[in-house]
């Protein structure tokens, strides 16, 4: 059986598409989580049925977790001393992540106890995101004495990284988002054949390009798409002023940014401060996958120009941008992390350089004039989404992993459905 530990279960979309295609893929697993999701991102009966039998670790009863650590010395012997010597001297970035790996040692310490006592079956544990409940994850491994892996995505690899040499030296393999995350870990002290690449993707049918009509007028402005959290990594703030730039050029624009967050209110001041009311729309309401498709279909081209936030927060491999080209729209983005993975410049889209609003302006200009490069940016971007992020295959290397621990023989079986019931279809 393959665990899943997990920071909020579902409450993530990206985990309910992964665990949608192991189960598919005939892999048996349990979903643990820290805590119970804020909301669902997927209201499919299948979603909902994982939520309801996903394990919550937190709240900890305070007399059962003082027992397990008084037990755990007993239970688990030179494996529980040496992981309390890694929590207390093990390498660490800073004295918060010291104090978080000692806590999240006595959290795995109970956890590992009540899954021996419930004679749980544990073959192999897999911590999606690689901060808090990566620490669990190898503590846990370590006192049960079964191979752990992991998948790091962004902010738990650099703003909020925490024991991370110890994790990647510890970890059986590494699933690797794009090949910025394999570089990345093998610079951390990662083996070659540690690192397996599988993509972070999205299932294509659900996304297509608008019909053609030839009874239809072009619109009288150039529509520019942005979404997302607003939030700093999303670099919005240089949208706006790119889009000023292309006024004052005497280009005739739209944007829409759809989406919700903490920005909103200064998004939407910035906007009027530089005299884009009538140009920029911030909606400030977040995007639900049913609205998808429509919105993508309402614009000549998407773009996200992700920046490294000033706390160190960053996007690893968008899935809106994926969203975007999977509806035929040409995208623009950033020289940042994994995105050139996906945009690869000049053949799959345009890349720039974070933080500059005039490279920006001008590669959005530059398909405002060349629609000819913008069409053909736009279908070898669906290509290249279908080819390479298509769900139902980008992550056949971890599957291949979770057989080969589990000794199970290769085999599928259709997908979960995830889409809600009012999603658009082609």
């Amino acid at each position: 059986m393959i665990h899943y530990i997990t920071q909020n279960g579902i409450g993530n979309a990206w985990v309910a598409n992964e665990l949608s295609r192991v189960e598919a893929a005939g892999v048996p697993f349990v979903l643990h989580s820290m805590r119970r999701p804020d909301k669902l991102l997927h209201e499919s009966p299948w979603a909902l049925r994982l939520n309801q039998r996903t394990r919550l670790i937190y709240p900890l009863p305070p007399a059962s977790l003082v027992w397990s650590l008084l037990l755990a010395p007993l239970l688990f012997r030179a494996r529980f001393l040496s992981a309390l010597v890694n929590a207390l001297f093990g390498r660490r970035e800073h004295i918060r992540a010291r104090a978080a790996s000692a806590a999240h040692f006595v959290v795995a310490c109970h956890y590992a106890r009540s899954m021996r006592d419930a004679g749980e079956p544990v073959s192999h544990l897999h911590a999606q995101w690689i901060n808090s409940s990566g620490t669990i994850a190898m503590y846990l491994a370590w006192l049960l004495d079964v191979p752990y892996s992991f998948t790091g995505h962004a902010t738990d690899l650099f703003r909020d990284r925490s024991a991370l040499l110890d994790k990647i030296e510890r970890a059986e393999f590494i699933v690797c988002i794009s090949e910025f995350h394999r570089d990345f870990y093998l610079q951390h002290g990662a083996r070659p054949e540690q690192c397996v690449i599988a993509y972070c993707g999205i299932d294509p049918s659900w996304f297509h390009p608008p019909a053609v009509s030839g009874a239809e007028s072009p619109p009288s402005r150039y529509r520019i798409l942005a979404s997302g959290r607003l939030v700093e990594k999303k670099g919005l703030t240089y949208l706006l002023d790119a889009c000023k730039l292309l006024v004052e050029r005497g280009e005739s624009i739209e944007c829409m940014v759809g989406g919700s967050g903490p920005l909103e209110a200064a998004l939407k001041v910035q906007a009027e401060r530089l005299g884009l009311a009538g140009v920029v729309q911030v909606t400030g309401q977040a995007l639900m996958q049913e609205k998808i498709i429509d919105f993508m279909h309402g614009g000549d081209v998407y773009v996200l120009p992700c920046v490294w936030a000033a706390d160190g927060d960053v996007d690893g491999l968008p899935q809106m941008l994926m969203e975007a080209m999977a509806c035929g729209l040409p995208a623009i983005s950033t020289r940042l992390v994994g995105i050139p993975d996906l945009i690869r410049d000049g053949e799959t889209g345009l890349l720039v350089a974070p933080n500059d609003a005039a490279a920006l302006a001008d590669a959005i200009q530059r398909l405002m004039h060349d629609r000819s490069l913008s069409q053909r940016l736009a279908d070898a971007g669906l290509r290249w989404v279908h080819e390479r992020f298509d769900l139902r295959n980008c992550l056949d290397p971890l599957i291949e992993r979770y057989r080969q621990r589990l000794g199970l023989a290769a085999g599928s079986a259709a997908m979960p459905d995830l889409r809600p019931a009012r999603a658009s279809t082609p």
